[in-house]
């Protein structure tokens, strides 16, 4: 999955050359073979504590992909048709979105600062 997500091309694009990726610490973001992924990509991780979901913006995103998969009150009918659906729906996020949420960081922070950790607007 992580090979097949543009990492070293869209994040160097959305965020410049020196872009922090973001993940919580669930398990299987801290399973070895993902820590040896970004180890041998050079790519910075952002430590942040599991469930922060006002810090993450993939949050945004698995919302946009529900209402675009079942959009219109579509139904599916068997898995097969749900999972290409999904795989579509994926391959087609908006670079906008993307550039939109990447470019919420700071507030989201400073918000998150301001709350004293609490809940936020996002």
């Amino acid at each position: 999955m992580l090979q097949r997500a543009s990492l070293m091309t869209e994040g160097p694009r959305l965020c410049g050359n020196s872009w922090i990726f973001q993940q919580d610490n669930t398990a299987v973001h801290n399973a070895r073979l993902t820590k040896d992924f970004f180890r041998e990509n050079n790519i910075t991780l952002l430590n942040h504590p599991a469930c922060s979901p006002d810090l993450n913006p993939i949050e945004n995103i698995w919302g946009w992909m529900a209402r675009e998969v079942y959009k219109n009150g579509h139904q599916f009918h068997t898995v097969d048709a749900l999972h290409e659906a999904i795989f579509t729906t994926w391959s087609n996020v908006p670079t906008s979105l993307l550039e939109t949420l990447a470019s919420s960081m700071p507030k989201r922070i400073f918000e998150v600062i301001n709350k004293n950790g609490g809940a936020t607007y996002y």
